[in-house]
């Protein structure tokens, strides 16, 4: 079912509402940050304008996550800059987009921006993308079908059976399909190194936890990576070569940063399920596949920014569905030390149902 989309902007929540007033963050979804001492020194690095297209070492590394040649490859001021390139590439006023939510805001308010008309569809019950709503939706002014997978802020990650649905709608209708994918592990794996037509974004924010870097990355079909090239060079040249060098060394020793991925959302996760199957009165917990987050539906018949608020006021942000629009539950992040999620769950116990309103009058007058 299409829908209009009411959010609470996530730029006001995390940067206005929540900005210092916590010490436990499990609203952002990337790993701990890392710091530029676990990063190899950059020495006499010559700080120039780098490469429009970003400069050859880190094109090459990137490449070779999707096992392709870099004239695929575009590297980008991060996922969103990435997006929003594609978005003015490809899209013209009356084109047709079909996206989905909860998700992320800006699959449906850039392209709304651009004089497009966005479907935005629900998901499945099971929180799965709809392959059928989209299919009965879909004009002959489909240009662009976006799907975040794994999903934020659900986790859920879309089937083989549902993708292969979605590129004979795209065929059908020559439409492009665009993968949000920032939370894959293993991008070789993704449907645009098979399916022409289909476009794929990451960056270093999620898995790796360098979101300062500012580097992600589009691959996609050469003709149209050259096409977001030459709008990235209206926009902002280049990335920092700074930037860009360090993130080479990030990629360089990929297996460090999946193998500590792996172990923190592994043990997270575990404490995670723990909390939810003791507060079953209180959230219904969507098990996440392979996100370093989860989906709580919230059922206290309290507004998730509401509850959201009264936890930050113990010290602890979490992502109130608002955000993204997804206005019956909150993401939590489990990609953390475990004691310091198990303090966070602690904070978060006394304040996950709202207090009745007392009646303070005391008899009649």
């Amino acid at each position: 079912m299409t829908h209009a989309v009411s959010t609470y902007p996530m730029r006001r929540w995390v940067f206005e509402d929540a900005a210092g007033r916590f010490d436990i963050d499990l609203g952002d979804s990337n790993l701990p940050c890392g710091t530029l001492d676990e990063l190899s020194p950059l020495g006499d690095l010559e700080l120039d304008y780098g490469h429009n297209r970003g400069i050859p070492r880190l094109r090459a590394l990137v490449a070779d996550l999707y096992g392709c040649t870099d004239d695929r490859v575009l590297i980008t001021h991060g996922a969103q800059q990435a997006l929003y390139l594609v978005y003015n590439a490809l899209l013209r006023p009356g084109d047709q987009v079909i996206t989905w939510s909860p998700g992320w805001q800006q699959s449906w308010d850039m392209p709304t921006a651009l004089g497009c008309r966005v479907e935005v569809l629900d998901h499945r019950p099971d929180l799965t993308v709809d392959v059928a709503a989209a299919a009965a939706v879909a004009g002959p002014d489909l240009k662009l079908i976006v799907v975040n997978t794994p999903c934020n802020p659900t986790g859920q990650q879309i089937s083989d059976a549902d993708l292969q649905a979605l590129q004979d709608l795209a065929a059908r209708t020559g439409a492009y399909i665009l993968l949000d994918e920032d939370y894959a592990l293993d991008l070789k794996d993704s449907a645009a190194t098979r399916f022409e037509r289909t476009l794929s974004v990451s960056s270093l924010s999620k898995v790796y936890g360098y979101p300062g870097l500012r580097v992600g990355w589009l691959y996609g079909p050469p003709e149209l990576v050259a096409a977001c090239t030459e709008r990235k060079f209206l926009s902002n040249i280049g990335n920092s070569v700074l930037c860009e060098t360090l993130a080479c060394d990030v990629l360089e020793r990929r297996g460090h940063y999946t193998d500590r991925y792996r172990r923190l959302t592994g043990e997270g996760l575990a404490v995670v399920r723990d909390w939810a199957a003791r507060n079953t009165d209180a959230v219904q917990l969507t098990e996440p596949q392979g996100t370093p987050f989860a989906w709580f539906r919230l059922t206290t018949g309290e507004a998730p920014l509401d509850l959201c608020r009264r936890v930050l006021e113990t010290g602890v942000m979490l992502m109130p569905g608002e955000t993204l629009g997804g206005p019956d539950g909150f993401r939590l992040c489990f990609a953390r030390d475990p004691h310091v999620i198990t303090e966070g769950l602690r904070r978060i116990d006394p304040v996950l149902r709202p207090q009745p309103v007392r009646n303070t009058t005391s008899g009649a007058v």
